[in-house]
């Protein structure tokens, strides 16, 4: 299976692609990966805060949206992180080192645009510790997002 890189499928550029790479990617799910090293954004000297894992598990859903977009040959679309139930992390951080895995599958898919998603991190390099963290993301990818923010502004 060849994987698309990341920064084709996701609608951010520069520092702001948090990911490193895709793992896994079929019509339900994604498997992104993070190495945590001292070029990490958001890395504070000692590891990445584990508030970050929510975008992390974001930045997953916009690649595997980007990635079902690009199969049917359109353009990449802005989305918007609507909210995050029961964010659980069993750490505090994630250390300098750390190989994340971040997991994503689809649970809704409704035509206006709003989903929600299963998400989980794993860290490879504690095989120990099982999923790190978990949440349920939801979140909104308008049809259009220009005409979106303009109704949003009236």
């Amino acid at each position: 299976m060849n994987l698309p890189e990341i920064r084709s499928i996701v609608p951010h550029s520069g520092a702001m692609v948090l990911l490193d790479s895709v793992v896994f990617v079929d019509d339900e799910n994604l498997c992104a990966e993070v190495n945590i090293t001292r070029d990490t954004v958001f890395f504070d000297g000692d590891g990445v805060a584990a508030w970050v894992g929510i975008e992390y598990m974001a930045q997953a859903i916009a690649a595997h949206a980007g990635y079902l977009s690009s199969l049917r040959g359109d353009p990449v679309k802005v989305g918007f992180l609507l909210g995050a139930r029961r964010y659980e992390c069993s750490r505090p951080s994630f250390p300098l080192g750390s190989v994340l895995k971040i997991s994503v599958q689809k649970i809704l898919q409704a035509e206006n645009g709003l989903g929600a998603f299963e998400c989980r991190i794993d860290d490879s390099q504690d095989s120990t510790a099982g999923a790190v963290a978990v949440a349920t993301i939801t979140v909104f990818q308008p049809e259009n997002v220009d005409d979106f923010l303009q109704g949003m502004l009236k």
